[in-house]
């Protein structure tokens, strides 16, 4: 397994953020749902090594991330997307997604081509000139997706990476994600129930601070199908209903 976490937690002053997290990923594609506030951002935020964990056991790609040897290793193996990523203005697509190239101590003999491969596979390349500055909102997801992929990382965790994309781009990144997933574990955090479905072969829900649900999206599914004495959950989707019946039935009523 490439992601193991066992009792995982993250506090922030007297906030928990994340409450006693299991879990394990391999490769593929792994969705991380759960409604804004459930700590998923903070889950992520520990497993790229961004912040420590207040407590529990953590190993990425075989490593433990709490030693300074396995962390830095971790680190050029590793790709992430944060939900909100800071950028020089005027940068251009090409110069911001070769920084993080350098960053990530890919060997220089490699970057240029490596750049412009991650820009062409976001769909920027006839942007790869511009200024950060006068991209739209989605063309700057798309510039901070190629920054995550730059070194073809095994690790690739991405938070909320289709904000702000338009339906066809989002169509077009879940294909990005199934390719990457060949051969990397993808972690995809969102709130939006319909990527998770569409490009996912396994999904955890997180509420609270907790994994409340663990499986596939055809288990996550069959959640909201409900009987007369369970009720289904509520949605314009089965994949939606059954997110809403987890979360409904994790609740104190």
């Amino acid at each position: 397994m490439n992601v193991e976490i066992t009792g995982l937690t993250r506090r922030f002053g007297r906030t928990m953020a994340v409450a006693g997290v299991d879990l394990q990923a391999g490769p593929g594609v792994f969705g991380l749902l759960g409604p804004n506030g459930a700590g998923k951002t903070s889950l992520l935020r520990v497993m790229a090594t961004a912040v420590p964990p207040t407590s529990g056991r953590l190993r990425l790609l075989g490593r433990d991330p709490g030693q300074y040897g396995p962390r830095q290793q971790i680190r050029r193996m590793l790709g992430y997307l944060p939900q909100n990523l800071g950028y020089y203005p005027g940068f251009t697509v090409v110069e911001f997604v070769e920084y993080f190239a350098l960053l990530k101590q890919m060997p220089a003999a490699r970057v240029q081509a490596a750049v412009a491969a991650a820009v062409e596979r976001v769909g920027l390349g006839g942007k790869a000139k511009a200024r950060l500055r006068t991209l739209s909102g989605g063309m700057l997801r798309r510039a901070g997706i190629a920054q995550a992929i730059v070194n073809e990382p095994e690790l690739l965790l991405l938070d909320e990476p289709t904000a702000g994309l338009d339906p066809e781009q989002r169509v077009a990144f879940r294909g990005l994600l199934r390719d990457l997933g060949q051969r990397a574990t993808v972690v995809v955090s969102t709130h939006l129930v319909e990527d998770v479905g569409a490009a996912c072969a396994q999904v955890a829900l997180m509420d609270q601070g907790k994994i409340v649900f663990q499986g596939t999206p055809a288990d996550l599914t069959a959640c909201g199908e409900g009987s007369a004495a369970t009720p289904g959950g509520t949605g314009d989707t089965a994949l939606e209903r059954g997110y809403s019946a987890v979360i409904a039935g994790g609740r104190p009523s």
